[in-house]
């Protein structure tokens, strides 16, 4: 089949990551966007829940076909880590950078942050899916939030989430073909602007309720 064929190339994996990277991207938006009903109260949080939640289908398709581009996009970025890993042990390996020198730490470290990131997603996901189902959302999140270490867990990984993107972001771009002198600057913001907004976002949570600010949720 040609998709397999298309799989099994270089340009064809990038392509794969590329897209799977920018679905998770937006996935990310919408999710944001939910949780900022938090820092206007557990009312209004509490109905964005219910109303997501009132329509079973659609979570659970949405849910299956979320765990599928993380596999897809997990697997993949593995494999080409894993081809990376074996051209650099090759005596023909180049040691030129084609990334801009703000991106090389985060390249380096995409694995572990990836890693990171999937760590934070079963211990974030099993808190919400095993709390007892006699307990609202709102009153969940504020209980979980209000914990030191798992707050700074949260934290931890959305740090390490903003390194993800912060590298992630520019090569899917750069994938995409948007590499010109006339955007190339721009792309290089957007790089930072990017994961900060969502590490500001996200990780203003724990702090919201850890400082006292969130006391009137």
């Amino acid at each position: 089949m040609w998709f397999i064929n298309f799989c099994t190339t270089s340009i064809g994996k990038k392509i794969i990551m590329a897209c799977s990277g920018l679905m998770l991207v937006l996935f990310l938006c919408t999710h944001v966007a939910g949780n900022l009903t938090i820092y206007h109260s557990s009312k209004i949080f509490q109905q964005y829940a219910d109303q997501l939640h009132s329509h079973p289908l659609i979570v659970f398709f949405f849910s299956c076909s979320l765990l599928v581009i993380f596999l897809i996009h997990i697997g993949f970025g593995l494999y080409l880590f894993y081809e990376n890993y074996k051209v650099s042990k090759s005596r023909y390996a180049v040691t030129t950078r084609v990334v801009n020198e703000k991106n090389t730490f985060a390249a380096k470290t995409m694995p572990y942050s990836g890693l990171a990131i999937l760590l934070f997603l079963l211990v974030h996901i099993s808190g919400f899916t095993f709390a007892p189902e006699n307990v609202l959302i709102s009153v969940t999140v504020e209980k979980l939030f209000s914990g030191f270490f798992y707050s700074l867990f949260y934290i931890v990984c959305f740090c390490a989430l903003a390194l993800h993107i912060s590298h992630g972001f520019w090569s899917m771009l750069q994938t995409f073909g948007a590499n010109h002198p006339r955007y190339n600057a721009l792309i290089g913001k957007l790089t930072y602007i990017v994961p900060i907004v969502f590490l500001v976002i996200f990780s203003g949570i724990p702090l919201y309720f850890m400082t006292g600010i969130g006391a009137g949720y």
